[in-house]
């Protein structure tokens, strides 16, 4: 069993040829759509850098078991643990909710009753101009006067809440 697999996937160097790496190619295909299915569809979504960098690292380790470049079955092992502990975390997180905001982070308040938080937009780094192309795109709104609450989130994009109309 083993000769037969080393024959399709190759040895665990670089001296693989094509069609053993595109065999390599569909395993690891067909294992990171069920390590998507089973870890969580959030890996993959615009969440927190705790899903971003599992996405980064198993776009890397996957990549190096299709080209040769790192030992094939021990690769394929560590993206399933990684997946296991993404998942273990994520859950540990849902019960605990300092957990939650150690490993993913937590929103910054931007603007609050049409007053932006200056201090909070100089922690990230947020200008002003940033503000307004956000307001356009998110509140369809043209002044931050208009704006009751605005939230720097966890994933990197911007909540609006408009102020309610009178």
């Amino acid at each position: 069993m083993e000769e037969t697999l080393r024959y399709f996937i190759g040895p665990d160097s670089n001296a693989i040829n094509w069609w053993q790496m595109c065999f390599r190619g569909l395993l690891v295909f067909i294992l990171a759509i069920i390590l998507v299915r089973v870890g969580d569809r959030r890996i993959f979504s615009k969440n927190a850098a705790f899903d971003i960098v599992l996405g980064i690292i198993l776009g890397s380790l996957l990549s190096r078991a299709i080209t040769g470049n790192a030992p094939f079955v021990p690769t394929c092992i560590t993206c399933i643990g990684l997946v296991a502990l993404h998942w273990f975390l994520a859950m540990i997180s849902q019960k605990y909710h300092a957990f939650g905001l150690l490993i993913k982070g937590k929103q910054l308040l931007l603007v609050k009753d049409g007053q932006i938080q200056e201090e909070n937009m100089k922690k990230q780094n947020f200008t002003i101009h940033d503000l307004n192309e956000v307001l356009r795109l998110n509140g369809k709104l043209t002044q931050v006067e208009e704006v009751q609450e605005a939230y720097l989130e966890r994933s990197g994009n911007v909540s609006v809440i408009p102020r309610k109309q009178n």
